[in-house]
């Protein structure tokens, strides 16, 4: 069932998938304030969706998965308008990284600006083999603004995030995979369905662990190693309390699938 608005798409499948679609295919799928909030409202309906358990999100077309920001309407922004549109940004990009449903970037095209920096949002990425990549925001006089100084070193280190930054090259699908920017690579063709097949397997494990561990992993990048075992045991141990834990460990006893609750 599909739920439709002017820029984005939201289709709910049968089996626990949502696919979001960004859809301004005309502008390239760029994104303006609008698309943004409406992001933001989408997300924040398939979040408290209990029916869905794995979002997949994409741009519509072919061209593009977000080929950036709308740039007429960053050309009229005065430095108080770009501390309030960069914070708006990233505050919707935020709430994506912190979900407790895994979010599959399926990168059908240009994922530049903007778009890169969503990707880089979702837990994972699947990309096409036409996608391109690229942060050109320094050819047009400012940086990434959606979190992208942040979480593109995390993901790759921080010379290879540095020289995608202060040169503003494009690389394509290979070279995103090489350096560790992409998990899979799918033919145009396929790339929706990899997605369902991933999806497909985080739906069949046990809805609170896959929560927790997303939490484990969130919180970990930001604190010490120290800090981080102490939630991570904590978060194990409440996970003991759940009956997913007893019905996975009986189930596997039993040789048998587990059927889990999510309680």
């Amino acid at each position: 069932m599909a739920d439709t608005n002017d820029t984005i798409l939201l289709d709910r499948e049968a089996d626990g998938i949502a696919i979001i679609t960004v859809n301004r295919p005309d502008k390239l799928n760029a994104l303006n304030a609008g698309t943004v909030r409406e992001l933001d409202r989408v997300l924040r309906e398939a979040r408290d969706d209990d029916s869905i358990r794995v979002i997949i999100l994409t741009g519509a077309g072919e061209k593009a998965f977000v080929a950036g920001a709308d740039i007429a309407e960053l050309s009229r922004m005065g430095p108080i308008d770009g501390v309030s549109v960069s914070r708006e940004g990233q505050a919707t990009f935020r709430m994506i990284e912190a979900l407790p449903k895994p979010v599959i970037g399926a990168i059908n095209g240009f994922a530049l600006g903007g778009g890169l920096e969503l990707a880089l949002a979702c837990h994972i990425r699947i990309a096409s083999t036409r996608a391109k990549f690229g942060l050109p925001e320094v050819k047009l006089g400012i940086i990434p603004g959606y979190g992208g100084t942040i979480r593109l070193p995390r993901l790759v280190g921080r010379g290879r995030a540095l020289e995608l930054m202060l040169t503003g090259d494009m690389i394509d699908t290979e070279e995103a995979y090489r350096i560790g920017l992409v998990n899979r690579v799918a033919e145009p063709e396929a790339l929706l369905d990899a997605a369902r097949v991933m999806a497909r397997k985080m739906i069949a494990n046990g809805p609170i662990a896959i929560a927790l561990a997303l939490e484990s992993v969130d919180r970990g990048m930001s604190t010490t190693i120290d800090d981080a075992q102490v939630l991570e045991s904590n978060l194990f141990g409440l996970l003991a309390s759940t009956d997913d834990m007893r019905e996975g460990m009986t189930a596997f006893l039993e040789k048998r699938k587990a059927e889990f609750k999510g309680r």
